[in-house]
């Protein structure tokens, strides 16, 4: 059943929603509507008769036509009932009817409301009632009510953890037999940490049902033996899966495909199936669905094709496709996805299009949107020796995503780092959550794909550059690479070595010439490096590795670089060299080493150590306990997973000085990173900030406002709605007539200046469109008339004067709503310079003061606030303070989607806003903020 808003008007749509549950599995939220009088019934006969005697306190073996009236009846304001569907089936209802301070039926501006939940038997456990309470607690809000009150009876022990669990602040007692409870339904930081732990754990494990299941089938197997379905079949058979395998073909003659047991449909199979690999047409898929669904499938692999990557009919067959996956609390790989793989022993998962022998087991996970790019970086890093604890290919990524697949590697045990090649991002402001989070125990590099949205891709539209999305990901801990080598090159260092105290590196080995281009590489991306140890080319092994064990056990470096070019007879002295290097690591571990080699590939293939599949990988030390922040996170994953020592076997190894020494530096920042988030900072309170005033002053502007459009606010209101946050904006006065100008300055005093505000010379002051420090009237007088005379009459130029500020440096502070990323902070300075080479640096709201701090120091052209060439320093300070003050009010108050401060002028002591535009619309969708669900696209 799908109510629209052309059916019933007052149908709220945007209150529908898809979750995951907390054993992995989806359920379908959306309002109960007039239609639901027979699935009401049904789901109450489900339901036990204790259950019903906990709701009602007393026996209600039936509903009655009148109950059922009332509980299918909502005007969607004083009254509402949400249902927590599978498919067409209620699994759980929850409603809330206002009520005035007698305890009766009330309506606005009454704001508190009766709440009761009803969740059948069988799924109980599964955290529907938390969902419910979730998505009520958010329509409730919008619909002005502020405490929810709720009735349980002392023994429905399940229920009553329900709500004291929630985080929200409550008063609980003990009246006529029963708890009473109030919830005060205004978000807080704990309600929002037990929210998002919720959504890691229930996101995790729907991922962990897809990744180690104890059966799968394969549907689409051929007969012939060729085709996809046909090598999925044969490649999960020849990787030694350890659960259950079956093949499906629906005009199977015989017991037996390819040696595994073969049945006409997924009902037919007899035994519990958890995931089911789909190989048929695209035209097919949807009876295949239904078929796993019905059997009771956990989750999919769509290998299909003919999607969103095959036009406007593939991407509504998409759509289609996601709905009736989510209908039957499926989650979904795909569809044109490449496959799954788990090294984990008791998997041995290979569910994929990667042909047998899979993967060696190794301490490194990788996600890819791309099935092509998959192949390419499972061959380089089967090449150069690394393994894989897991990979997911999800090709249209039309369910399960990258954010996904972080929650499981965040508290996977098997996965130290995280490799990921993104095309799209999605829903960047949860990545950059979420990354953050993961980064914060183990290593999270991406590479992002082109600048556009890929054929199958439907994504919320970001207005963010890419450079904004790059910094973005970067202040959340991300390791940024821009290809694919770089994300196997920088993976293979954290994966096998250490994370380096600091940015000092060693470099030796047997060419001078060798290792000066790695010096200058070093130079180039920012590091220390130390002079090149010219071991010459008569060096011997044991020369490196005396040479190597010494630039370990120094003080002065933190990380070494070997260089190696050819000898007379390479194959002989490779192995000797390797063994030479992982000796002089094992005398003193603890820094990382990387080698540069020149045409060795039998050093390459010495030092990659490649481990058989039964090989027990080493612990990832990347993960050094000593760099771990002192909170850790929640829902169990580990802050010292692993040792603070290289492993002796494996020593990561590049063709080119530029690439090892681009690895080495990505690990120098990610480390310099993670010591700083110990200390993230704090959101400052300021008390002479007004809150409660600017959202009166906002709702009194939006009143007239219709959805959907924005509002300019006039110069007036804008210099008052921040100046209740502490952000003053200097008085203008306009001046259409020279009479005006002179009455103007008068008002605000001399010195003043005189300039234009027409959009075209807006902020052009090298247009010759202002002056500056008068300071008598014959002087505004003569500059108006040369203003006028030079650029245009002045109904045309919009003159203005404003009193005269503090020379100093001009800046731009900003802050936008993305609908995306949410609200972005900016800052660059003033001036066309900066706009042309985009000098601008940018943070997510809410910003610390590190946040704050680093941002103004984060742009090229920083110096010139510090004192560049002997000129003063300016008052960063408190250019710091008015970024956190409009970092609060952006973030306090959504309503305001756009603020543009130009210029703010830093002078030795304080700073001066001289205009500002302030943009304001009723409070857009914010999906990172309000209750948990899956994206639809």
């Amino acid at each position: 059943m799908r109510m629209t808003i052309e059916s019933d008007p007052s149908y709220p749509a945007h209150w529908e929603a898809d979750v995951v549950l907390r054993d992995g599995g989806t359920a379908r939220i959306r309002p109960i509507t007039t239609e639901d009088a027979g699935r009401l019934v049904s789901f109450y006969e489900q339901v036990s008769d204790e259950s019903k005697y906990y709701r009602f306190f007393a026996p209600y073996p039936r509903l009655s036509d009148r109950d059922v009236h009332r509980f299918t009846h909502h005007d969607y304001v004083d009254r509402v009932g949400l249902a927590a569907t599978i498919g067409e089936e209620f699994i759980g209802t929850v409603r809330y009817d206002r009520i005035g301070p007698d305890g009766r039926p009330a309506s606005a501006p009454a704001d508190e409301a009766e709440v009761a939940f009803l969740v059948q038997d069988a799924h109980q456990g599964r955290g529907v009632a938390s969902a419910l309470l979730e998505h009520i607690g958010a329509v409730a809000r919008e619909r002005g009510i502020r405490r929810f009150a709720a009735e349980v009876l002392p023994a429905n022990i399940k229920m009553i953890k329900v709500f004291t669990d929630v985080g929200y602040q409550q008063k609980r007692s003990f009246e006529d037999g029963s708890v009473h409870l109030t919830l005060d339904l205004e978000p807080t930081a704990e309600s929002l940490a037990v929210q998002r732990a919720r959504e890691q754990r229930a996101e995790a494990r729907s991922v962990q049902r897809l990744l180690a299941p104890g059966s799968v089938a394969v549907v689409g197997v051929s007969r012939s033996g060729a085709g996809v379905g046909a090598a999925a079949l044969r490649n999960l058979r020849d990787s030694g899966f350890r659960g259950h395998l079956y093949a499906v073909n629906e005009a199977v003659t015989r017991d037996l495909l390819d040696g595994v047991r073969a049945y006409r449909t997924v009902g037919a199979i007899g035994a519990p199936v958890d995931l089911a690999v789909i190989a048929v047409p695209a035209d097919r898929v949807p009876d295949a669905v239904a078929a796993c669904g019905e059997h009771g499938v956990q989750g999919l692999v769509v290998l299909s094709a003919g999607y969103g990557d095959s036009g406007p009919a593939g991407l509504a067959r998409q759509r289609e496709l996601l709905r009736q996956v989510r209908s039957y609390g499926m989650r979904l790989i795909g569809p044109n996805a490449y496959g799954v793989i788990n090294t984990a022993p008791d998997v041995e998962l290979n569910a994929s299009l990667t042909p047998a022998p899979m993967p060696v087991r190794g301490r490194t996970g990788l996600f890819t949107q791309s099935g092509a790019i998959g192949i390419a970086l499972l061959s380089a890093l089967l090449r150069r020796g690394e393994g894989l604890s897991s990979f997911v290919s999800a090709g249209n990524r039309a369910d399960v995503s990258g954010n996904d697949i972080l929650q499981y590697w965040y508290e996977d045990e098997a996965t130290d780092v995280a490799l990921m090649y993104l095309e799209t991002l999605g829903n960047p402001r949860k990545f950059t959550r979420l990354a953050r989070r993961t980064a914060a125990v183990k290593p999270v590099v991406v590479a992002k794909g082109g600048r556009h949205t890929p054929a199958g891709h439907v994504v919320p539209g970001t207005r963010l550059s890419e450079d904004t999305v790059s910094a973005l990901l970067r202040q959340a801990g991300v390791i940024r690479v821009d290809t694919v080598t770089e994300l196997v090159d920088v993976g293979l260092l954290l994966a096998s070595q250490p994370l380096p105290a600091g940015p000092r590196i060693a470099i030796l080995g047997n060419s001078e010439s060798l290792g000066v281009l790695t010096y200058d590489a070093c130079l180039a991306q920012g590091l220390r490096p130390l002079p090149p140890l010219d071991l010459t080319t008569a060096a011997s092994p044991e020369d490196f590795r005396t040479a190597l064990a010494a630039a370990l056990s120094s003080d002065d470096c933190d990380a070494v670089i070997v260089t190696a070019i050819p000898w007379v007879s390479e194959h002989a002295l490779a192995d000797d060299l390797a063994d030479a290097l992982r000796e002089a690591v094992a005398e003193a571990p603890g820094k990382p080493v990387a080698v540069v080699h020149v045409e060795l590939a039998e050093l390459v293939r010495a030092l990659s150590a490649t481990r058989g599949p039964g090989d027990e990988p080493p612990a990832h030390p990347a993960a050094d306990a000593a760099l771990t922040p002192a909170a850790p996170a929640a829902t169990g994953a580990s802050t010292s997973t692993a040792a603070s020592t290289p492993d002796p076997d494996r020593i990561p190894s590049y063709p080119a000085a530029e690439r090892a020494v681009k690895a080495v530096a990505e690990a120098v920042r990610y480390g310099q990173w993670r010591r700083a988030l110990a200390d993230a900072g704090q959101v400052p309170e300021y008390e002479d900030i007004d809150e409660a005033g600017a959202a009166a002053q906002l709702a009194g502007l939006l009143a007239d406002v219709d959805d959907g459009a924005v509002l300019t606010l006039a110069e007036r209101d804008a210099r008052d709605l921040l100046a209740r946050y502490g952000i003053r904006v200097l008085p203008t006065l306009p001046a259409p007539s020279p009479d005006a100008a002179v009455r103007a300055a008068a008002v605000l005093g001399y010195p003043v200046a005189l300039k234009t505000t027409a959009p075209h010379l807006r902020h052009r002051a090298d247009l010759g469109g202002v002056r500056l420090d008068l300071t008598t009237e014959a002087e505004l007088r003569r500059s108006y008339e040369e203003l006028t005379d030079a650029l245009g009459k002045p109904a045309e130029l919009q003159p203005v004067v404003q009193p005269m500020v503090p020379r100093g440096v001009d800046t731009v502070v900003r802050s936008v709503i993305d609908p995306a990323a949410g609200a972005v902070l900016s800052f660059g300075l003033a001036g066309v310079a900066s706009e042309l080479l985009g000098d601008t640096a940018h943070r997510l709201v809410p910003a610390t003061d590190r946040d704050a701090a680093a941002l103004i120091r984060s742009i090229r052209a920083a110096p010139l606030l510090f004192g560049w060439r002997g000129s003063d320093p300016v008052d960063t300070p408190a250019l710091e303070e008015t970024l956190l003050r409009l970092s609060r009010l952006v973030d306090d108050h959504p309503e305001v989607i756009g603020v543009t401060l130009e210029p703010v002028v830093v002078a030795g002591e304080g700073v001066s806003a001289l205009s500002a535009t302030v943009r304001v619309a009723h409070p857009p969708a914010r999906g990172d903020l309000g209750p948990r669900t899956l994206p639809s696209y």
